[in-house]
């Protein structure tokens, strides 16, 4: 097993400043947007914005929430292995608001059906964007898009990308992995 940087920590901080100053360019002040972290691995990448739309970007009041798709996906009986949900943290109303969703990589497109299904639960947005640190072209099974993006990559075969997160793996970084 191979692997070759695609984004190093400087990188995924520019990225990340990029993506921040996109979503306020569209929401400005946040005043009736939420945003909400796709568990399991979106939720760091929900938690980076958050802090640095607050802390550099002087955003205040922004509503974030952690959303489990586990019991929402189509191949969710297709394994063996016994699944286990994340939690689900969303402690507001999202009927009427601007609901943008975000996670690490968009591969098939079935985490976002999940949880377009998912957010029925809490209300019914206004609208509903996709935020999505990577997004692998060409490996599509569903007709769904990025509004935002942080870097864009033709992985085939089956080279897989690895986003790490310095809360969770140690380290800032995107891999693409050959097996």
């Amino acid at each position: 097993m191979s692997q070759k940087v695609l984004l190093n920590a400087t990188e995924v901080q520019i990225a990340l400043h990029r993506l921040a100053c996109q979503l306020i360019e569209n929401h400005d002040s946040f005043q009736n947007t939420v945003l909400i972290g796709i568990q399991p691995r979106g939720i760091y990448l929900a938690e980076r914005l958050k802090s640095l739309l607050e802390n550099d970007y002087k955003v205040k009041d922004i509503q974030m929430g952690y959303l489990d798709i586990t019991f929402y996906r189509d191949d969710f009986r297709r394994t063996e292995k016994t699944i286990e949900a994340s939690k689900t943290k969303i402690d507001f109303i999202v009927e009427d608001k601007k609901v943008v969703f975000i996670d690490d990589v968009l591969y098939t497109g079935r985490s976002i059906r999940a949880a377009l299904t998912a957010i029925q639960s809490f209300g019914r947005p206004l609208e509903i964007e996709l935020l999505t640190f990577i997004d692998r072209r060409f490996s599509r099974h569903l007709p769904i898009q990025p509004d935002y993006r942080g870097r864009q990559v033709d992985a085939i075969n089956k080279e897989k990308v690895k986003v790490c997160w310095k809360e969770n793996d140690g380290e800032d970084a995107v891999y693409l992995v050959n097996n």
